[in-house]
């Protein structure tokens, strides 16, 4: 077992996540040379003298008509002396669902602004104005976030190059009541995605247990009041973590738990708030090995341990508040003569015996240990609220999609809180039932349940079982993808998406 405080970066060595936005002047107009030059303007309000003076500034005389005429909520042209890109948020009407599901508009800023990014680029823009007009405060974080998350690509950040072919930009408002203090949170909030995206990325054979726990408690520049405690498997053996030991027995990097223990420096009366993320740093399924096109993108299998690295990057660099404790359950699900079969019987660290019925169901054997470990906390350190993190089941998938997290919990008010965080963050998450009476799919003669069973409702028999080990704490279960298939809004590349991370990060501060 190895324990520190976390110091500052000293060496290259250390994973830092460069930020655009902390590069802009602000409230200061260009100064160029012969460069081109790009303008973008974010109407926030319905202003159409505002809009026509700009078409009468920018636009040619053979484009203004029909540019003035234009209703959409983006437009662009070349004008007189550059491209020009106009946004003008409309109000749209309801999905239902008691809006649980619209587009905040922190988001739909934040997905246009990302978006711009590649037009930049396309552009060969070397210069860039952005005024902000009639904006609203939250309009303003989302187009910040935006313009700070699209630039990452994996390849650019691992050649050193991340923020290569950006322009210098120059950021005004109107009105000149810019709240600087925005440029901060927005940049936190953009790293703390870039990190959970960048950890995702990163390919099996450089990310396995031991690197990753050396990456979290070495690599990253973590902020003050953050102590870092890692159990190797030995440690994991003797606390009788059962069911965490055998998933990772046959990998030649052993399993490991890293807890990030954040506590303020200042008491706010806040309880600690855990979370819990799943870590399988490669799932080739085990023994009831996957089909090769399901093992292809098994690399995020340790999605939600990343969403909780970036949160709690997000924690020690905004000085949260309040305590928070964040645990990564890491292992691989590998294969040889020492991998856990089907039909084995285990011991977890609470007692239960669970009898293995498929080995690709190994997420929530390691969860469940390191739940067990975060509920059972004592005094000061015991835990108001648990939630984990876990790329957990195909099936959420199916019901839900790519961008809808999957959401199960045993406590209404926490439940709540939550879908409306992640409404207002624009990283969406569904309450699903936690049916007891599918319990019954998982039952055993030989054990105390199994780990797996029955063909439909995969995503509730497995929020079942790990409610099982939370000792009846108010807990939630974030079943989520990790993943964007292609480049969308402020997800510049495909490849590891960040899902969750916006959304905790807004649940948390409403605690505040």
């Amino acid at each position: 077992m190895a324990k520190k405080k976390a110091t500052a970066a000293k060496t290259s060595t250390k994973l830092q996540i460069r930020s655009w936005i902390e590069t802009f002047d602000i409230g200061k107009e260009l100064k160029t040379k012969n460069e081109l030059t790009g303008f973008v303007y974010f109407l926030g309000s319905e202003d159409a003298n505002k809009l026509n003076g700009l078409v009468e500034e920018h636009a040619l005389a053979w484009q203004m008509e029909s540019i003035k005429k234009n209703d959409k909520e983006f437009m662009s042209f070349v004008g007189l002396q550059g491209p020009v890109w106009i946004l003008r948020p409309r109000g749209k009407n309801s999905v239902g669902h008691d809006g649980l599901l619209d587009e905040a508009s922190y988001t739909w800023a934040r997905d246009q602004f990302g978006s711009l990014v590649a037009h930049f680029k396309s552009h060969q823009v070397k210069a860039l104005r952005i005024e902000f007009s009639g904006t609203e405060k939250v309009q303003e974080l989302g187009a910040l976030v935006g313009l700070d998350m699209a630039p990452y690509n994996y390849r650019q950040f691992v050649d050193g190059k991340q923020l290569v072919d950006l322009p210098k930009v120059s950021l005004v408002k109107s009105s000149d009541d810019f709240d600087k203090s925005l440029i901060k949170d927005a940049s936190v909030r953009a790293r703390a995605v870039t990190l959970a995206r960048h950890l995702v990325n990163l390919p099996p054979n450089d990310l396995n247990p031991k690197s990753y726990s050396d990456l979290a408690s070495k690599k990253i520049a973590w902020g003050k009041n953050l102590k870092i405690t890692i159990w190797d498997d030995k440690k994991l053996a003797s606390e009788k973590m059962g069911l965490h030991v055998a998933v990772g027995q046959g990998a030649s990097n052993g399993p490991r738990m890293v807890h990030l223990k954040y506590r303020p420096t200042k008491k706010s009366g806040l309880k600690p708030v855990a979370f819990v993320g799943k870590g399988i740093t490669f799932d080739t399924g085990g023994l009831d090995i996957k089909p090769s096109s399901a093992m292809r993108l098994m690399k995020k299998d340790m999605g939600g341990s990343a969403a909780v690295v970036g949160l709690a990057l997000w924690a020690s660099e905004s000085q949260y508040p309040g305590p928070l404790d964040f645990y990564l359950a890491l292992a691989e699900n590998s294969v040889d003569a020492n991998a856990f079969r089907p039909g084995d019987i285990v011991t977890a660290r609470n007692g239960m015996k669970v009898e293995i019925d498929n080995t690709d169901a190994e997420g929530r054997l390691v969860l469940a240990d390191v739940l067990d470990v975060a509920c059972k906390q004592k005094g000061s350190d015991d835990p108001e609220y648990v939630i984990d993190v876990a790329t957990l089941t195909g099936a959420i998938k199916v019901g839900l999609g790519a961008e809808i997290a999957g959401l199960f919990s045993n406590d209404d008010d926490l439940a709540s809180e939550l879908t409306k965080a992640g409404q207002r963050a624009g990283d969406l998450n569904w309450r699903m039932p936690l049916f007891d009476k599918y319990w019954g799919d998982l039952s055993s003669p030989f054990a105390d349940c199994k780990n797996s069973g029955g063909g439909f409702g995969g995503a509730i028999t497995a929020a079942l079982f790990l409610q099982k080990f939370v000792g009846g704490k108010k807990w939630a279960h974030l079943d989520i993808y990790a993943w964007a298939d292609r480049a969308s809004g402020a997800i510049g590349s495909s490849g590891g998406s960040g899902q969750a991370v916006q959304c905790l990060i807004e649940f948390l501060e409403a605690r505040v």
